[in-house]
């Protein structure tokens, strides 16, 4: 192969196959191809676009372009979240500690900050001598042993990315959806997480500004974890406004300890929750996201999260003192406040200018090299929707160089939009894309996927999703993106069996199952099949069937499932359900059903499309069980 050619083929419009990317991420990673042809192709790219096939291709590739990490030694699904970022962001600091201490491990390679504020390694220096570089095998270890590890990306992890990314950024390419979507989830394939939970910005704040953009980035990262093997849900989130009060680094981490002691921001509070509950719920912690919620809640509500922050802290050689006594974190000489120059409803707010205003005080960098003042930083003292009076302080300013003020407050005028008359506020969760709550929430109207959308309906998602509470929005699987390899037809990633009522209590078993069938391993039959088993104490176990090209080895998703429960010492179980991709319901086969009569007398088995829930004996009445 040659460089030339390749560039060439995507300049033109053309579609590369597997065998070319992998070449050409090598060539990246190697650097056997000058930075001039990388440069070249990304600008191809941003052009004429990738199709899904070939944005997971791409993912693929350089997620293993370098080492990874190995978390197949740690019990239990690890899951991992990433946020596109924001102003004010700080839900890693609240989430992380909150789901570890729900049992759900937590692997979290994060970045440090290039623009507004810091990332979450930054704000994690706040705490005194916490130590963000572990190895791999330290950060492994760590989540193994405490539940959880929230470190930097090493750099033998996807250096294809990073130097295609370097070059992406000087040479105005970084606004490609399929390479934003290869960045982000290479980085999270290659550190090792079985699910991941995306929060997708949208808004003045955010990346993609427009709606339709984090949409079609949410789909497509989604349809790229799927392809992949992974378990991805994306919420589509809003950054019209900064997501907390704080905005800069031991600010955020202030507000995040205050969260974790029940005395955060609203937003901040449910915007964890629901991404949280997600995490549970992908972590087979629960049987549904809303469920996953009422859990974080009560965890939150005991402190756990609060004590689970302070050993993480302790174990990264950080101060814990610092979490029971915020005083002993980074604070600046001077405070001033801005003030509302006339009196009116806040209507709009420029979250990027606000953020732009925190850095030049010293929270952000503007270059790689840049250091930052973790002092530094923005509280917000009003939002959107709010009425204020002329003079009234809008936001408290910390800064430790008073030469910089002048230029900050000029960011912050024109950040904010004052009018006579209320204004809509944006809602705070727009979708959720890549599963569906369990039946129960009020339907959404409009949230019908139509075959081809994506899962999120087209020109009425804003009025469809839009508004309602992240307990009212009903969730849509998504159907594969356009240009996707996946033969699996739109209607199938919904259940395509499904054409019989969920019987009633059963709900949640069979989103959970649909959910399962996403991560099977069918090379060969292209026939993906979930199942859910639940014990008798209401412990969850998932299956999908993993299939070998000796065939003999393929294992079905049903024993996948009882296996894994009896391996862990469960011995009574109460149902099960089975949900495969097309149009006929897949029943267990002959060897499933004899295993699931020795070891489950009594199950229960609901098969997706079926009227309804059978006994086991029924589908084997004349089953072997050996008396002892």
């Amino acid at each position: 192969m040659r460089a030339y050619d390749l560039i060439l083929k995507k300049r033109d419009g053309g579609t590369l196959t597997r065998e070319e990317i992998e070449w050409w991420v090598d060539g990246i990673a190697r650097r056997t191809i000058p930075d001039e042809q990388v440069a070249a192709w990304a600008m191809a790219v941003f052009f004429r676009g990738m199709d899904a096939r070939e944005t997971a291709d791409l993912t693929r590739a350089m997620a293993f372009s370098g080492e990874t990490v190995d978390l197949s030694g740690i019990p239990g699904v690890k899951v991992d979240k990433h946020s596109t970022g924001g102003v004010g962001d700080t839900t890693t600091l609240v989430l992380a500690p909150l789901v570890a201490a729900a049992g759900i491990p937590v692997a979290k390679l994060s970045g440090r900050g290039l623009g507004h504020t810091g990332g979450t390694l930054d704000k994690l220096e706040s705490f005194p001598g916490f130590r963000v570089e572990l190895s791999r095998d330290e950060f492994a270890r760590q989540v193994r042993e405490l539940g959880i590890a929230v470190a930097g990306q090493t750099a033998d992890l996807v250096p294809a990315d990073k130097r295609l990314y370097a070059l992406r950024d000087v040479t105005a390419t970084v606004d490609s959806i399929p390479l934003i979507a290869a960045s982000i989830m290479s980085k999270k394939i290659a550190g090792g997480a079985d699910a991941i939970v995306l929060d997708v910005k949208t808004g003045s704040g955010a990346l993609m500004k427009s709606l339709d953009g984090a949409l079609e980035l949410a789909r497509l990262m989604v349809d790229i974890g799927r392809h992949l093997g992974r378990r991805v849900v994306a919420l589509v989130t809003d950054m019209n406004q900064p997501l907390g009060r704080a905005v800069g680094n031991a600010l955020e981490v202030r507000e995040a300890i205050a969260t974790l002691r029940g005395q955060g921001p609203a937003e901040l509070v449910e915007l964890c929750l629901a991404v949280g509950g997600t995490m549970a719920w992908l972590g087979g912690r629960v049987p549904d996201p809303e469920a996953g919620r009422r859990l974080l809640a009560r965890h939150l509500e005991a402190g756990d999260g609060l004590a689970m922050l302070r050993r993480l802290v302790e174990a990264q050689g950080g101060d814990p003192r610092a979490v029971d006594d915020p005083e002993r974190l980074p604070q600046a000489r001077y405070r001033q406040v801005f003030t509302a120059p006339r009196s009116g409803y806040l209507t709009a707010m420029d979250a990027q200018a606000v953020g732009t205003a925190a850095m030049v005080l010293g929270a952000g960098r503007a270059r790689k090299d840049d250091v930052i003042d973790l002092a530094a930083g923005l509280v917000m003292l009003r939002r959107l929707g709010q009425r204020v009076e002329a003079g009234e302080p809008l936001v408290e300013l910390h800064f430790n160089d008073p030469a910089r003020l002048e230029a900050a407050r000029g960011w912050l005028e024109r950040a904010f939009t004052l009018a006579d008359e209320p204004a809509p506020v944006p809602p705070l969760i727009h979708a959720v894309v890549g599963a569906e709550l369990a039946p129960g929430s009020p339907a959404v109207p409009g949230s019908t996927a139509a075959a081809g959308s994506g899962g999120v309906p087209g020109a009425g998602v804003a009025a469809g999703v839009t508004g309602a509470s992240p307990a009212a929005i009903r969730v849509t699987e998504v159907a594969p993106a356009a240009g996707s390899s996946d033969p699996v037809r739109a209607g199938a990633a919904a259940g395509a069996t499904g054409a019989a009522a969920v019987p009633s209590g059963w709900e949640p078993l069979v989103q959970l199952a649909r959910a399962a069938r996403q991560s099977a391993i069918a090379p060969f039959s292209r026939y993906r099949v979930g199942a859910v088993l639940e014990a008798a104490d209401g412990r969850i176990f998932t299956g999908a069937n993993i299939e070998n090209a000796s065939f003999g080895l393929t294992m079905c998703a049903e024993r996948v499932a009882l296996f894994k429960a009896l391996s862990e010492g469960v011995r009574q179980f109460r149902r099960i359900v089975i949900t495969a991709d097309g149009p006929e319901p897949a029943f267990p086969c002959g060897a499933c059903r004899q295993l699931l009569f020795e070891y489950a007398p009594g199950l229960a088995v609901w098969v997706d499309g079926q009227p309804a829930p059978q006994p086991i004996e029924a589908l084997l009445p004349h089953g072997f069980r050996l008396q002892r």
